[in-house]
């Protein structure tokens, strides 16, 4: 039985998703007797470009015309697509909002010749293609990744955290940032899987793993207002990672 066919790829991004698979060291050989990666530019060379794929990872947010192309390219040739990494799944920071107009940032950035530069403004992978699944995070955890691989291999879609990182600093005996020491923490609305990494050092969740599918934004808001913060505080935390998320969008649009 032939292994199924994955390729690997990132639009605008940092690339830190892609590192991740590259980091896994030994699992990482194991990885690639299960599948065959035919197509992994940032880590290969002599790419196979045409051949149909089984899966197809993604990293990175869609910000000009040639991102765009190139994931509808992908999307042609995959059999699933999955969006790999906060900027992948939610537009990460490059798609943090910004009340600049576009044309007046081009402008300021690359001067006269801002005019014909190819932006647009960034966006998720699901904006433009059917995204099969996602994978979060700032990178993604490689244990997801593996877990994500695992499954599907087994034609099963993977079942990933969907509770807030809160949880897991409960389950750590962590102090609650925002309840013991007022400081604008995110976890209550964050989807889990980081094990509360940042919370366990002392440092507020920045949302990096994007909002929880059901999250009650509102109510948080609420309750950082009770602790002192402005609205402007608030939005300039919440809309770092997932501005372009709805239930996000919700939120900063107000006042």
């Amino acid at each position: 039985m032939s292994k199924p066919k994955v390729g690997v790829y990132g639009l605008t991004s940092c690339a830190g998703d892609q590192l991740a698979i590259l980091n896994l060291e030994d699992e990482l050989l194991e990885l690639a007797g299960a599948v065959d990666i035919i197509d992994f530019p940032m880590a290969v060379s002599g790419n196979d470009q045409k051949t149909p794929l089984d899966i197809a990872f993604v990293e990175g947010s869609v910000v000009n015309s040639h991102d765009v192309e190139y994931l509808k390219r992908i999307r042609d040739r995959a059999s699933l697509l999955v969006a790999i990494g906060t900027c992948a799944v939610w537009g990460g920071v490059p798609a943090a909002a910004n009340e600049i107009p576009r044309e007046k940032l081009k402008q300021q950035v690359y001067g006269a010749e801002g005019k014909d530069f190819d932006s647009i403004p960034a966006q998720p992978l699901c904006s433009f293609v059917k995204v099969d699944y996602n994978i979060p995070g700032c990178p993604m955890e490689k244990g997801h990744f593996l877990k994500a691989v695992a499954s599907l291999l087994h034609g099963d879609l993977p079942l990933l955290p969907t509770y807030a990182v809160c949880t897991e600093c409960k389950m750590k005996e962590n102090i609650c940032l925002l309840q013991e020491r007022n400081q604008l923490c995110l976890g209550p609305i964050t989807v889990a899987g980081c094990e509360a990494l940042c919370p366990s050092h002392s440092v507020p969740c920045q949302g990096c793993r994007g909002p929880l599918e059901e999250a009650n934004v509102a109510s948080e808001v609420s309750l950082f207002r009770e602790k002192g913060y402005t609205i402007e505080d608030i939005r300039k935390r919440i809309r770092a990672f997932a501005a372009p998320a709805e239930v996000i969008q919700s939120i900063i649009g107000k006042e």
